[in-house]
C-alpha cells in the first residue's frame, strides 16, 4: 500500500528525515553520525564544485553514506564556484598555504559564500523529500576564519528558508557543533564510533594527506588533543600545540 502524508504524520514510529551535507571530511562525518544518533533518516548530499581533492572526498562521502545506511546519496556537480575562483581550493593558480593556527585573517582556502550555495541546494533537496532539517558540520574554529560559518549566518539562512519555501514547509538549519572546537568534534566522533579512516580533510592531496595545510593541522591537533591516532596516511605528521 502506498504511504500517504496522513499515514506518515500519525505514525509516531516514523523517523524524521534530515538532509546532511556530507563532504567526506571529519566534521561532516561526525555531523551525520550525530544526526543519526538523534533519530533522523539520512539523505546525504555531496557537492562537487571543483575542489582540489574532490575525487577522494567523493570516495569518502559515498563510503560514509553506505556505513550510515543513508536513505539516499545525491551528488550535485557544479562548476560555478570554481569559475568564480578567488579560493586556493578551486583555483590552480593559487597555492594552498601552510597552516597558521594563530592567524585571525580569512585564509585563501575560503570559497566566497560557499555555504550559502550549499545550503540553498540542501534546502531544495529537503523540501523535495519532506525533510525537517538540514545538518551542516561547521564549528567555532571555522567561523573564526570563514564568515559563512558563523551562528548568525545559520540563523539568518533558516529565516530565508522559511520565507522562500511553501507555507507548510518547516526546515531547521542544524549546525550542532557551531560552538564546538575541532577537538570537541573529534571526541564526539570517537564516542559515536565514526569511521574516521573513511574521511578526508586535506586541502592539497588525494593521498597521502600533506599534514601541513590548515585542514590537516586542525585535524591532527584535534586527534592529538584527544589522545587518538588519526587513522589516515600523512606525508608529514607534525605535532601541533593546543591553543588552549
Amino acid at each position: 500500500m502506498t504511504e500517504t502524508l496522513t499515514d506518515t504524520a500519525t505514525d509516531e514510529s516514523t523517523p524524521d528525515r534530515a538532509v546532511v551535507l556530507l563532504s567526506g571530511g571529519m566534521d561532516s562525518a561526525t555531523d551525520a553520525y550525530e544526526a543519526r544518533d538523534r533519530g533522523y533518516d539520512l539523505y546525504a548530499l555531496h557537492t562537487s564544485y571543483g575542489q582540489r581533492t574532490e575525487d577522494r572526498e567523493l570516495e569518502c562521502a559515498r563510503r560514509l553514506a553506505d556505513e550510515l545506511d543513508a536513505a539516499d546519496f545525491l551528488r550535485i556537480e557544479t562548476g560555478h564556484l570554481s569559475a568564480i575562483g578567488a579560493s586556493s581550493l578551486t583555483d590552480d593558480g593559487m597555492d594552498v598555504e601552510d597552516a597558521d593556527l594563530e592567524s585571525d585573517e580569512i585564509p585563501t582556502s575560503y570559497v566566497p559564500f560557499r555555504n550559502a550555495n550549499l545550503l540553498a541546494m540542501a534546502v531544495s533537496y529537503a523540501e523535495a523529500n519532506a525533510s525537517s532539517a538540514v545538518f551542516i558540520g561547521a564549528h567555532s574554529e571555522d567561523f573564526s576564519g570563514y564568515p559563512d560559518c558563523r551562528p548568525a549566518f545559520f540563523d539568518a539562512f533558516e529565516r530565508v528558508a522559511d520565507v522562500g519555501t511553501k507555507p507548510e514547509t518547516e526546515i531547521a538549519i542544524e549546525a550542532p557543533f557551531v560552538d564546538w572546537s575541532k577537538t570537541d568534534i573529534a571526541d564526539r566522533g570517537v564516542e559515536l564510533d565514526v569511521p574516521f579512516e573513511h574521511t578526508w580533510s586535506c586541502y592539497r592531496e588525494n593521498e597521502p594527506a600533506c599534514g601541513t595545510c590548515d585542514a590537516c593541522a586542525f585535524r591532527l591537533q584535534a586527534f592529538q588533543n584527544v589522545g587518538v591516532r588519526d587513522p589516515i596516511a600523512y606525508a608529514e605528521r607534525p605535532t601541533y600545540a593546543d591553543r588552549g
